[in-house]
């Protein structure tokens, strides 16, 4: 394990690896302290110095008290153990400072330990400390006072802090930056998976009122036919409605009876059969993801009034109101969605004699009602009236406020009902 020289310790806890440049440092560092060793104790040898063993000593001594402090991984981690690490290298440089003039050049890879192994009030009071030392070693062995033995530690340590508190700041700027893009890099992630859930939950919403707006009427519808042509062969009177009452009076002779029962009973199977066919091709619709049928190869006024003359019952008028243009398909998708579930409520729960369907045109908007003058309810509390979850209305409702539009329900027990949506036109189209 190898020390680091001039990058802030990573907080507590964290284990992400210094950046390459604290790695050349390092070994520069290394490479610094370990040459001007070898410098001194070179110079030493080659002028035959009276102390030359000695500062070879000293040299090998301060090398290996290096070594030993860079291998020892308690001397990085504890405030502590790196104190006691630079006193003895403090130790062994004085000693080499005694005995050499050379040990001066020492001073400078000492500042940059002591900045980054020391908070950094002890850090420059170390770095004066060493200074002076150093100062005062030069002027033992010189024995000349000039400008130049004060000016070149001092300078050299200054050079030190401003260089260490320079490559602190822009380290821990970085940091902010990678922590600020780290953020960034989440809340991306956090915002996709947000609008992932909101898109599968628009999804499912859109399945289902479309399920409920056609499958689900559909085999409604299928059901309400096969059970009149149940009724209608066993001679019953068809159940729901009274616009339907089997014709001829109460003693018409069974055979003749019996004959017309027949002829209705197919006639609502011929009827279930094709609402079998329409809920088919609905279904691989939802498949292929294509407009409803109805809306493949003919306008919404078309789609509406095949949509009132295959009612089972009661009887359904349609009507249109004002100037017919093309709406976008979102808008002629909701509308015959919004018809068919309104229709289909009528079939199953209104009662009614009589149903009407008005699609309106006018300048801005374009208004469909949907009118009943069945049993009629309380739209407080259909859903609990019926027991079913009451998802028709609310998806009816959900429809119209997508596109922008108001949707409104109008019933009060035997007063019948009306059902109404405005939707705003786009400007393409008004």
């Amino acid at each position: 394990m190898t020390a680091s020289v001039l990058p802030v310790p990573p907080a507590p806890g964290a284990s992400r690896p210094l950046p390459p440049v604290s790695g050349v440092l390092r070994l520069c560092l290394h490479a610094l302290l370990l040459g001007l060793l070898a410098l001194a104790a070179g110079r030493a040898l080659a002028d035959s110095a009276p102390r030359a063993g000695w500062v070879v000593a000293v040299c090998a001594l301060l090398a290996g008290v290096y070594a030993a402090g860079v291998r020892t991984p308690a001397v990085h981690r504890s405030p502590r153990a790196g104190a006691v690490w630079l006193a003895a290298l403090g130790a062994a440089w004085a000693a080499l400072l005694a005995v050499s003039p050379d040990g001066l050049w020492i001073a400078f890879p000492l500042y940059f330990l002591e900045l980054h192994l020391l908070r950094l009030r002890w850090g420059v009071a170390a770095v004066a400390l060493t200074a002076c030392a150093a100062i005062a070693g030069f002027l033992a062995h010189s024995g000349d006072v000039t400008p130049g033995a004060f000016l070149g530690p001092l300078l050299g340590g200054a050079v030190a802090v401003a260089t260490v508190l320079g490559y602190q700041a822009l380290y821990r700027e970085s940091e902010r930056r990678r922590e600020l893009i780290e953020e960034l890099v989440a809340t991306r992630a956090e915002l996709a998976a947000a609008e992932r859930s909101a898109g599968i939950l628009a999804e499912r919403e859109r399945l289902a009122r479309e399920i409920h707006d056609t499958l689900a009427q559909g085999l409604s519808s299928i059901q309400l036919l096969l059970r009149a042509a149940e009724r209608t062969l066993s001679g019953e009177a068809p159940a729901g409605s009274g616009t339907r009452a089997c014709a001829g009076p109460a003693t018409e002779p069974a055979g003749a009876a019996g004959g017309g029962g027949q002829a209705a009973a197919l006639a609502h199977i011929a009827q279930a059969r094709e609402a079998a066919q329409e809920n088919l091709a609905e279904a691989r619709r939802f498949v292929r993801a294509l407009t409803p049928p109805d809306l493949e190869h003919g306008s919404l006024p078309a789609a509406l009034g095949r949509l009132c003359a295959g009612a089972p019952w009661p009887r359904v008028r349609f009507s249109l109101s004002g100037s017919p243009r093309v709406l976008p398909t979102p808008y002629e998708v909701a509308l015959l969605r919004i018809a068919q579930s309104a229709l289909a409520n009528v079939v199953r729960h209104a009662r009614a004699r009589r149903a009407e369907i008005t699609l309106t045109f006018m300048d801005a908007s374009v208004t469909l009602d949907i009118v009943d003058d069945g049993q009629g309810f309380d739209p407080r509390c259909a859903a609990a009236a019926r027991g079913d979850g009451g998802f028709g209305l609310p998806a009816m409702r959900s429809r119209a406020e997508t596109l922008g539009g108001l949707f409104t329900v109008e019933s009060d027990l035997g007063q019948g009902t009306a059902v109404a949506v405005t939707l705003p036109l786009p400007l393409e189209a008004s």
